[in-house]
């Protein structure tokens, strides 16, 4: 009997899944989407050009590996990617396995933004000979570079792509990278960090950073100065520009009009943009449409608020920098209280330590409460998921872990229910995603949680007693 395309692509997971790390399979494969089987050769959906393309960079030898062993030494692999506005996928690119040739189909409406092939090197009558060869100072920040960036779920896509970039500066298809998440959330840590590899990988490379006021109050110089072409000229000299908060140019119809013509030389001409920003380039207000329309040229990728795990990651990370060492159980209580922004999480932490250092303390998790109480007195502390989970499982004497695995025996099951009901009644957090952080549950099965607890509230005395005394702790220390 012939297998279909979900049969084969569910054999090649199989494989996979034993060569690659958990992070990895659930990060570049569970997303893969099995299109069709004909004449040997799988089709599988990839959602961007970036996944494709590191997929064929890290994970080829092993997609060949598995694709041989599912259809044999004649199998072939081919990529349908799914294009930014399109509402059908474009068959992209074919993969025969073993390889002997690769051809791209590409929709020039849909994949290439403008034609290049008849652009030429714009010769700058203001750009002396040499100049070149200048040092010019990149402004970058040595402190903020990948090793110091702790990865997670929250950061994952946006780090793998600057990653990726740092090793081919203006030759992938995210080009501008475009890095956007709230304030704190470490997208300017990123975008140095990015520069730092590139220039450790191409040294004879022009990189620039600056944040977007900085252009802005260059470029008003110019103006008066009556040095605007001298002021463009030094800007088309980069091989790669990193303009942070570029939202800043909100409102700026000039900066934006010139920021528009460096930009288009720098994409013509094969040099790489990086920018970061508090929003998506659909919700920049006050941003001129035909540069909004070029910030999507390339790859747009968020950073979150970091996971408990990531948020502990990080405080480990900092104290191992600076050789200090503190009890796992006040990193704990650090990554729990504090929620906001990484940026307010180092801040607590410095808080601690400089009190303790001061008063001639030792750092204890009584210590931490206060501390990290006052630190946050003038604000409302957000209740998380995490913090839930965390006082419903140590009321009942319960890892975190255990509730978000599979068991369903019962005392676990009822502690999961509440923790649900509780994240629905005190979290803004939709039911999937409650869900999600439970185990991977649907939103079925929190709906069906939620009402079992209210149930269990009305007909059982001493229940409702446990979930009271639940509610009371987690509104105590939130």
């Amino acid at each position: 009997m012939k297998k279909t395309a979900a049969e084969v692509w569910t054999g090649c997971l199989s494989f996979i899944r034993d060569n690659v790390s958990p992070t990895s399979f659930k990060t570049w494969f569970e997303p893969i989407i099995p299109v069709k089987l004909e004449d040997n050769i799988i089709t599988i959906q990839v959602p961007t050009q970036f996944f494709y393309e590191w997929l064929e960079e890290h994970y080829l030898t092993l997609l060949k590996s598995a694709i041989k062993k599912e259809l044999g030494p004649d199998g072939k692999l081919e990529y349908s990617i799914v294009m930014a506005g399109s509402s059908a996928s474009t068959s992209a690119y074919t993969t025969k396995v073993p390889p002997t040739d690769r051809r791209a189909v590409l929709n020039p409406a849909v994949n290439a933004p403008m034609d290049l092939s008849s652009s030429k090197t714009i010769r700058n009558p203001f750009v002396v000979p040499g100049l070149k060869q200048i040092n010019i100072e990149s402004n970058l920040i040595p402190s903020k570079n990948f090793d110091n960036f702790v990865e997670g779920d929250c950061n994952r896509l946006a780090r793998s792509a600057g990653f990726a970039v740092s090793k081919n500066p203006g030759g992938t298809s995210f080009n501008p990278l475009l890095l956007y998440g709230g304030a704190g959330l470490g997208k300017t840590h990123l975008a140095h960090a990015i520069g730092i590899e590139i220039k450790k990988n191409f040294p004879d490379k022009i990189v620039l950073y600056i944040d977007a006021d900085k252009f802005t109050r260059q470029f008003v110089d110019a103006v008066k100065n009556n040095s605007t072409n001298d002021f463009v000229n030094f800007y088309q000299l980069m091989d790669v520009l990193i303009i942070d908060d570029v939202h800043h140019l909100s409102g700026k119809e000039k900066t934006q009009d010139v920021f528009f013509h460096i930009f288009n030389h720098l994409h013509q001409n094969g040099k790489q943009i990086i920018l970061t920003s508090d929003k998506p380039p659909v919700e920049i207000v006050g941003m001129e449409q035909r540069l909004l329309s070029r910030f999507k040229w390339g790859l747009s990728a968020d950073l979150q608020m970091p996971e408990l795990e990531t948020r502990i990651a990080i405080l480990k990370s900092k104290i191992y920098k600076d050789g200090i060492e503190l009890p796992d159980e006040v990193l704990e209580y650090l990554g729990y209280s504090i929620t906001s922004s990484v940026r307010e999480l180092e801040g607590a932490l410095i808080s601690l330590l400089a009190q303790s250092s001061y008063n001639k303390k030792e750092i204890t998790l009584e210590l931490a409460k206060k501390i990290i109480d006052r630190f946050v007195k003038n604000t409302q502390r957000e209740i998380s998921i995490e913090y839930i989970q965390k006082v419903v499982c140590d009321y009942f004497k319960l890892s975190v872990d255990v509730i978000k695995s599979k068991t369903r025996k019962r005392e676990v099951v009822q502690a999961r229910q509440i923790a649900m009901y509780f994240a629905k009644s005190y979290t803004k957090f939709s039911l999937a995603t409650i869900g999600a952080h439970c185990g991977g549950k649907d939103h079925a099965t929190v709906l069906h949680a939620c009402k079992t607890v209210n149930n269990l509230m009305e007909t059982d005395k001493r229940f409702k007693a446990y979930v009271d005394e639940l509610d009371k702790k987690i509104n105590l220390n939130a």
